[in-house]
């Protein structure tokens, strides 16, 4: 129970980070089970964010599952953490976790408020440091210096040069022979929210949902909805046609239709991204927290996607091109 107060404090530090770097962002999801508890944005910079106490439970599963939601809202995920079983985060170093950046509290304080980037990454082998590759080209190209001697100056192979030349990281002790050698500056920050898309497994099968589950999705299909079907998430599915992206639920716990209802209308309006919750039957009201609800008797009756898209916009209350 202390450590999930711990965390809950944690997410809120963090909140408050982003909020004061002028960041719109979500409250906090406490629904279960959930892959990410924070979505922010500031201009065109999307996160999708893990907060934990120790990152030693970030799981694989959890790594895919963000980059699914990444490489469709083409957002960043990232995890902010405090420590790892063997100790404290250091401040100013970004970590990985299965190809997701990992950060201190402390280094996204710095960079978002303070303006201070990181320039430091951990790496099986040690800490390294990104290279102006260009630059390390053009100052030995035109001082006409032999890979050879590069090599020796820095304590590795001439192949090894290359490869920094190439974009490799350096580890910092090769870094600063080189910088001195050559009296320039050659280390260059690092960008915590640039996330090198890389699409995850999807990791679940439409054809093990429940039948409710799987006449919805056979429906959106036969519409043309193209289904990344989520896990951990408020949302069951990514659907979308043509431009349209939709966050798609389904609620058929009527129990929890509210929490989720206001869950998923929050993460629609960081992302800007429209939204829906299909249910057994439309009764007293038609949207919750602005996510709209849609029936799957209404839903059976679309022959068209353009149908389901209008119909979404109206019990949202907003109108926006497609």
């Amino acid at each position: 129970m202390l450590n999930s107060v711990y965390r809950e404090d944690l997410i809120e530090n963090v909140r408050d980070i982003l909020a004061k770097a002028g960041f719109y962002v979500s409250r906090t999801i406490v629904m279960r089970r959930v892959s990410f508890d924070v979505v922010a944005r500031r201009d065109k910079i999307l996160l999708i964010m893990k907060v934990l106490s120790n990152i030693d439970s970030f799981s694989k599963e959890n790594a895919e599952e963000l980059k699914v939601l990444a490489e469709a809202l083409e957002a960043s995920p990232l995890v902010v953490g405090e420590r790892t079983g063997s100790g404290e985060m250091e401040e100013g170093i970004v970590y990985s976790r299965f190809g997701i950046p990992i950060i201190s509290v402390d280094t996204l304080s710095d960079f978002v408020l303070e303006g201070i980037p990181p320039f430091i990454f951990a790496a099986p082998g040690g800490l390294y440091v990104k290279l102006d590759s260009e630059l390390l080209r053009k100052l030995r190209e035109e001082r006409n210096i032999s890979l050879g001697t590069l090599a020796e100056v820095a304590g590795v192979s001439r192949r090894t040069i290359q490869m920094y030349e190439s974009g490799m990281g350096a580890m910092i002790d090769v870094a600063t022979r080189l910088e001195n050698y050559l009296n320039e500056l050659l280390v260059v920050p690092l960008d915590p929210f640039i996330y090198n898309s890389r699409t995850g497994q999807h990791l679940v099968d439409l054809n093990k949902l429940d039948v409710f589950g799987q006449e919805v999705f056979g429906i959106l299909d036969r519409l043309g909805y193209s289904i990344v079907p989520t896990v951990k998430c408020p949302f069951e599915a990514l659907t979308s046609h043509d431009r349209t992206l939709m966050l798609t639920g389904l609620g058929k716990d009527e129990s929890r239709l509210v929490e989720k209802a206001h869950a998923v209308g929050d993460i629609s309006k960081i992302t800007e991204r429209k939204s829906v919750i299909f249910i057994e039957r439309v009764r007293n009201r038609c949207s919750i927290g602005g996510t709209p609800l849609i029936g799957k008797d209404e839903l059976k009756k679309m022959d068209e996607s353009d149908k389901l898209f209008d119909l979404v916009i109206s019990r949202s209350g907003s109108y926006e091109k497609r």
